[in-house]
């Protein structure tokens, strides 16, 4: 392989888990904001859906990190985001069978602190095209986690929030597939 079709390969690798992220995060989106509106007390359902989300999270991370050639930068900020990741799905089991509230402020640090290595892993990859939905959608993350923390804190149990920080996630995604494709569709130099 010439490193023109690997400098080719790892933006086709991140268009298609760009893809995969958004159909996940839609579905996942649709099912929870059913979900919670059915109650507004700890259930199975919205354990499970709770738990599942970072737990792809981490696995999408994974996969990405897998993908990318480039052996010679750190990929530091990726491997906390799995770590948090991880760590957050525990997490949300123990607090969505507490309270709601109690899942709320648990998603919103993850949001704040899974935000943050998005905004840099996006910088970092940013010569591979389809960057830029990336780093808002880490920058976003952080303030849209700060708010879920502080809902949580005050006792709200909207965990419907978390199905529009995912479907807004998953637009970004999915601006970042198209805009590689442009990128892939360019004539090589």
């Amino acid at each position: 392989m010439t490193t023109s079709d690997t400098a080719r390969t790892y933006p086709q690798a991140l268009r298609t888990l760009y893809l995969v992220r958004f159909g996940f995060a839609v579905i996942w989106a649709a099912i929870l904001f059913a979900a919670a509106a059915a109650t507004t007390a700890p259930n199975p359902l919205l354990t499970v859906l709770l738990i599942l989300y970072p737990l792809f999270d981490a696995g999408a991370v994974l996969w990405q990190l897998r993908a990318d050639p480039d052996t010679r930068r750190s990929k530091a900020a990726e491997w906390v985001n799995v770590a948090v990741s991880l760590a957050v799905a525990v997490a949300l089991g123990i607090a969505s069978s507490a309270s709601i509230s109690a899942a709320l402020a648990v998603w919103g640090v993850w949001a704040i602190v899974a935000g943050v290595p998005q905004l840099i892993a996006a910088i970092r990859n940013r010569r591979n095209g389809g960057q830029v939905p990336q780093m808002l959608s880490g920058g976003i993350s952080v303030f849209v986690g700060a708010g879920f923390l502080f809902q949580g804190l005050q006792g709200s149990a909207m965990i419907a929030g978390a199905a529009g920080y995912a479907t807004l996630g998953a637009i970004f995604f999915l601006i970042s597939a198209v805009r590689l494709s442009a990128t892939l569709r360019r004539p090589r130099a």
